[in-house]
């Protein structure tokens, strides 16, 4: 610990680093005072009545990366989504647009000619999306149905959207960097508070099960934030030689190195991916409602199968882990092409010692790939789950044959009454959320400790280096 303290205290004697560090607080700090600025015409009580019941749909997904400022509509309240969905558009284009994939591989000049399409398309989307959110608002009778207000929210969101974009990007050119991950960060851990407060209400009851509960719960956030430290600093390092080669009048290559592989690639990806799917349905029913005099429709039957379709019944967790999966190798597969980085190193005059150059070593990679993709896309699935079911409960009651059984003997048994219901906490800190308040975090620490390492300061461990996501 005092050598954690002493690299602290190290960030705020290096001037350039400290100047960062204030620059990005300031920055996060105005980020929070526009989320209590409500965009005109809202009114706040309807727009209360109506999130209870929009709450578990894709609505609530977008209020979970926008920070809570979707739930009061304020001038951020689509915060950096429509930014993060058009990078990931333009990453998946790449494969299949020659164009994009030529620009990537021009190196920086590539890059911010990327970097600029994604902020026209940015812009595109944020448009887009104010307009079904002023649609929606003036459905449910948060706003007047009329142009006037549609307009003001379109402009208003947009703006608050391309602001934030501005916001991340200042931070990671001028600050500590990971900008649009650190506002994600910032509006995630908004939610802490919260969840503390309820935590000591359970506490200050004195009802000995609920401390007991509260204790099993703190237990299992730790250990589930200390097994995603874990793995997302895992690396599977394969070895790679590089032939000695004339370049001009020089011998160079020659050299032994590492090819280092995350256990952990896709990242937080696979899982805002099968999130969104699975919130699309709920969107959808919750704007176009049955007609109640037909009840016997096929409309209000599926709309009736939808109500229970959430987080804690089993269906829903089945297909749940099920897209997470699917998703994982295929982002994997997106972001990772063997065939091309096997490619690469034959032209660099590198190779895999017993492996033959080529073929071989893309077919040598992908059964490398597949085995770290089956482990990580395991891992998004458990830490997605578990936290869950912790805070939403397993519905065990619709599980066939088995399910009455089931519920009863838990909810009779001491201290297994939780499992079909939940604890009842209502904060952010589900898989999702976790995924990307650790990997942030990790990030942003390890590029501190770079930067205290390049001034000849210590890092914040005694040994070794604290790696990041990216390292």
């Amino acid at each position: 610990m005092e050598k954690f303290f002493a690299a602290v205290r190290n960030m705020f004697q290096v001037p350039d680093l400290r100047k960062r560090i204030f620059f990005t607080l300031g920055l996060l700090a105005i980020y929070r005072v526009g989320a209590h600025v409500t965009a005109p015409g809202i009114n706040k009580e309807r727009l209360e009545q109506v999130w209870h019941d929009v709450g578990n749909t894709l609505l609530g997904v977008l209020d979970l990366f926008s920070g809570g400022n979707f739930r009061t509509i304020s001038v951020f309240a689509l915060g950096v989504t429509p930014y993060i969905t058009a990078s990931i558009i333009l990453q998946l284009m790449t494969v299949v647009y020659p164009a994009l994939k030529k620009l990537q591989e021009e190196g920086e000049m590539g890059r911010q000619k990327i970097n600029q399409y994604t902020r026209y398309l940015t812009v595109v989307l944020a448009g887009i999306q104010t307009s079904f959110v002023a649609h929606w608002l003036q459905a449910n009778g948060v706003g007047e149905n009329t142009w006037s207000f549609l307009l003001t929210i379109v402009l208003t969101l947009t703006t608050g959207t391309i602001f934030v974009m501005w916001l991340g990007e200042q931070i990671t050119e001028r600050g500590v960097g990971n900008g649009i991950s650190l506002l994600i960060f910032a509006g995630i851990i908004i939610g802490l508070p919260r969840g503390v407060q309820q935590v000591f209400e359970r506490v200050r009851a004195g009802d000995p099960l609920q401390t007991l509960g509260v204790i099993a719960l703190v237990i299992a956030l730790v250990a589930l934030i200390a097994f995603i430290v874990f793995v997302e600093s895992g690396r599977r390092k394969i070895a790679v030689s590089y032939a000695k080669r004339h370049v001009g009048r020089q011998m160079v290559g020659g050299q032994q190195t590492t090819m280092p592989l995350k256990v952990n690639m896709g990242g937080v990806i696979p899982v805002i991916f099968a999130s969104s799917v699975l919130a699309m349905p709920q969107t959808v029913f919750s704007a176009i409602p049955p007609d109640p005099t037909k009840p016997d429709s096929a409309w209000a039957k599926i709309f009736s199968f939808f109500q229970v379709f959430h987080g804690g019944d089993p269906y829903y967790e089945l297909v749940f882990v099920s897209l997470i999966i699917i998703f994982t190798f295929f982002y994997i597969s997106i972001v990772f092409n063997v065939e091309e980085v096997a490619d690469n190193l034959r032209k660099h005059g590198g190779f895999m010692p017993g492996i033959r150059p080529g073929r071989a070593t893309a077919e040598y990679l992908n059964t490398i790939m597949t085995r770290l993709t089956t482990v990580g896309a395991v891992y998004l699935a458990m830490v997605a789950f578990l936290p869950q079911i912790m805070l939403s409960g397993f519905k065990v009651g619709r599980l066939p044959f088995i399910g009455s059984q089931l519920d009863a003997f838990f909810t009779s048994t001491p201290g297994l009454g939780w499992i079909p219901t939940g604890m009842g906490y209502q904060f952010y800190f589900g898989g999702t959320s976790l995924l990307i308040l650790v990997g942030v975090a990790m990030d942003t620490v390890a590029q501190i400790e770079a930067q205290l390492v390049m001034r000849n300061y210590e890092g914040f461990l005694s040994t070794g280096r604290l790696r990041g996501r990216r390292a």
